[in-house]
C-alpha cells in the first residue's frame, strides 16, 4: 500500500520543479551555466546549486535569472512558487497535532483581511456557514479519522468566532455546493435540519451569494472537484484527504478562479437554491 508523501518530500519536489523550470529557461535562452552566472554577477557554483535544488534562490536571484534569459515575465510565477515551497503542502496531522482549535484560530487574520472570499465544497457545508452542532459532528469525525487530540468543543467555538466575519461590512462571500451536500447528514436529523435552516437564512445576507449545483445539471463543463477556498483571487487553499495545499502562483490561482466561474455557471441561486434546500429539509 503506497504511503502518503510527507510534507518534506513535497517541499523537495516543489524545489526540484522550480530548479527544473529555471534550468529550462537558461537552456531555452541558449545560455551555458557559465554565461548565465557571469551575466547575473555570481559564481558558476551558485547556478549549479540552484539548478540541482541544493540552494533555494532568493527573489532577487530569480529576477536576475529571468532578466538574463530575457524572460522577465516569468519572474512573478517563479517567485510565488519559491515562496510557497515550504508551506505548499502541509499534512492535516501536522496542522492538527495539538488539536483543531489552534488551526481554526490561526486562520482568523486571513479571513479578516480577505474582502472577496470564494469557496467550493462538494461534500460538506462550507465552514463559515456551519452551525455549532453540524461543525461539532463533522470535526468529531475528522478527529477520529486523523487520530489527533480531541479539542472539538474549543475548535467549534473558534470556528463560530471566526465566522463573525460574515456580519462585517466591506466583504463579499460566494459559495458553491453540490446538491448532495444538502442530503449528506452530519449529526442527527435535528442538527441537520437546523443546519439547512441556517443555510436558508444565510442566503438572505446581502454580502452572500450561494449557488447549488443540482443533481440534474447536464453536460457539466466542470467535473466535481476537491474543496477549495479562494482569497481575493490571490491565494487558494485546497483541501485533500491527507493535507492542505496552498496555491499562490498567479497562473495556478487563475486556474482555480476559472474553475470557480465554470462551477458557478452550473449552479442555481436565489429562489431556485432555496427550493433545493427546502426540499432537503422536507426529506428529513
Amino acid at each position: 500500500m503506497p504511503s502518503h508523501p510527507s510534507p518534506s518530500s513535497s517541499v523537495q519536489r516543489a524545489r526540484s520543479e522550480l530548479a527544473a523550470r529555471l534550468r529550462d529557461l537558461r537552456l531555452d535562452a541558449g545560455l551555458t551555466a557559465r554565461a548565465l552566472s557571469r551575466a547575473a554577477g555570481w559564481h558558476e557554483a551558485k547556478t549549479s546549486r540552484i539548478e540541482n535544488a541544493k540552494q533555494p534562490p532568493s527573489d532577487a536571484d530569480i529576477t536576475a535569472w529571468c532578466r538574463v534569459c530575457e524572460m522577465p515575465g516569468e519572474a512573478p510565477d517563479l517567485i510565488a512558487a519559491n515562496r510557497a515551497a515550504d508551506s505548499a503542502y502541509v499534512s492535516w496531522r501536522r496542522l492538527h497535532r495539538t488539536g483543531m482549535a489552534r488551526d481554526q484560530e490561526s486562520r482568523v487574520p486571513l479571513y479578516e483581511r480577505t474582502r472577496h472570499h470564494k469557496v467550493y465544497c462538494s461534500t460538506v457545508v462550507p465552514g463559515f456557514f456551519q452551525t455549532p452542532a453540524y461543525a461539532h459532528a463533522l470535526m468529531s469525525s475528522i478527529t477520529r479519522f486523523q487520530g489527533t487530540p480531541d479539542d472539538v468543543d474549543v475548535a467549534v467555538e473558534a470556528r463560530m468566532e471566526r465566522n463573525h466575519v460574515l456580519q462585517r461590512g466591506g466583504r463579499r462571500f460566494a459559495a458553491i455546493i453540490e446538491e448532495s451536500v444538502l442530503r449528506a447528514r452530519h449529526g442527527d436529523a435535528e442538527a441537520m435540519a437546523a443546519q439547512l435552516g441556517h443555510l436558508l437564512a444565510m442566503t438572505g445576507l446581502p454580502s452572500v451569494w450561494l449557488g447549488v449545483i443540482p443533481f440534474t445539471a447536464a453536460d457539466r463543463p466542470m467535473w466535481t472537484l476537491e474543496a477549495f477556498n479562494i482569497f481575493d483571487d490571490q491565494r487558494v487553499e485546497v483541501e485533500l484527504l491527507s493535507a492542505q495545499v496552498t496555491v499562490t502562483a498567479p497562473s495556478e490561482v487563475a486556474a482555480y478562479v476559472r474553475a470557480f466561474s465554470g462551477l458557478a455557471g452550473m449552479a442555481v441561486s436565489g429562489s431556485a437554491a432555496r427550493s433545493l434546500i427546502t426540499a432537503a429539509i422536507d426529506a428529513l
